[in-house]
């Protein structure tokens, strides 16, 4: 009888994980302009990244929680993709997830990001890519915040920060 609770327990926990990933509903959304996008070599890639980024941009790799350089970054500004510079995320939109990487509400724009479906290490995800560049940035996943509840997950490694300037001109 123990080992039937074990099992149950077991099985109901594998469900409450499988069920934060999965993938949210497909719906349409215009692609970034072909015009515009990055097309360069690997070797390109190799020399003009460091190799944490290019692990992590070109290869679909992820920086250990708690380890990046945004994860806790509480400045006003915009994140962009460390490959291309296209602006990704507002600090507004960042907020404290408790992962370890980076977290945001929302993208600048939803058509500077990419989605595919990733079913890697046996769990269906969706995969965030940089539009422009197709540099891999992280994961979307359901259960963020209002007023998305959208957590987009990211690699600090696969972002640059632009802090906002201060207002030079300070009104009396």
């Amino acid at each position: 009888m123990k080992g039937i609770h074990i099992v149950i327990f077991t099985i109901a926990l594998l469900m409450g994980f499988t069920s934060c990933a999965q993938q949210k509903t497909d719906e349409k959304k215009i692609s970034f302009a072909d015009s515009e996008k990055i097309e360069i070599s690997e070797s390109e890639w190799k020399s003009k990244l460091t190799t944490e980024e290019f692990e992590v941009l070109r290869k679909k790799g992820t920086e250990r929680a708690f380890t990046g350089e945004y994860w806790n970054n509480k400045k006003e500004g915009v994140y962009t993709c460390a490959g291309c510079e296209l602006p990704l995320f507002d600090s507004s939109t960042k907020f404290r997830s408790g992962t370890g990487w980076p977290s945001f509400y929302q993208p600048i724009n939803e058509i500077n990001v990419a989605e595919e479906k990733d079913t890697s290490y046996g769990m269906v995800r969706t995969e965030v890519l940089c539009a422009r560049c197709d540099g891999h940035l992280g994961h979307v996943f359901p259960d963020g915040p209002k007023p998305t509840n959208l957590r987009y997950c990211i690699n600090s490694v696969s972002l640059n920060f632009v802090e906002k300037k201060a207002d030079s001109n300070p009104t009396n």
